[in-house]
């Protein structure tokens, strides 16, 4: 496992380009790599979890904790970032800001029932090609389509 140092988030400015941390769910079922998407709450368009740093977390521990809130996901994580994607993002007050998202495999091991944003979004299983094309960002469709544990572990 990789160490990572946890973030300290004095000094940000909201205007500049903002660094979310991504969680790439997935599991490996009948030798095949299975990928959990999740709806955001405003669009219902089909994302990976995915939040703003957190003071004192590393950012492959910021993106477990989103996994745990929008999917309800435990599982592990090996703290590589496996690339990163851009997107914008709407907020109130500031209107769009750019952002950038580095992602993190997390492999599943349970999937609760209750969690915190249980009833606002969906989820569901699929394949890493069909995650691909339903993801609105290139670069994210890129990492879905081309990710595979089972190359890193030697399994293949």
């Amino acid at each position: 496992m990789i160490k990572q140092l946890p973030i300290s988030l004095a000094g940000a400015g909201k205007r500049d380009v903002r660094t979310q941390f991504a969680a790439l769910c997935y599991r490996i079922k009948k030798k095949k790599v299975q990928i959990l998407l999740i709806t955001s709450r405003g669009t219902r368009r089909w994302i990976v979890p995915k939040g703003w740093p957190m003071d004192a977390r590393t950012p492959a521990a910021s993106a477990m904790q989103e996994a745990w809130e929008e999917a309800g996901v435990r599982g592990t994580t090996n703290g590589r970032c496996l690339g990163i994607y851009s997107f914008s993002k709407d907020t109130e007050g500031l209107g769009a800001l750019p952002c950038l998202a580095m992602v993190y495999a997390v492999q599943v091991e349970t999937l609760a029932d209750e969690y915190p944003e249980a009833g606002q979004r969906m989820r569901q299983w699929m394949s890493r090609k069909k995650a691909a094309r339903l993801v609105e960002e290139p670069e994210l469709a890129r990492i879905l389509r081309d990710f595979d544990p089972r190359e890193d572990a030697g399994t293949a």
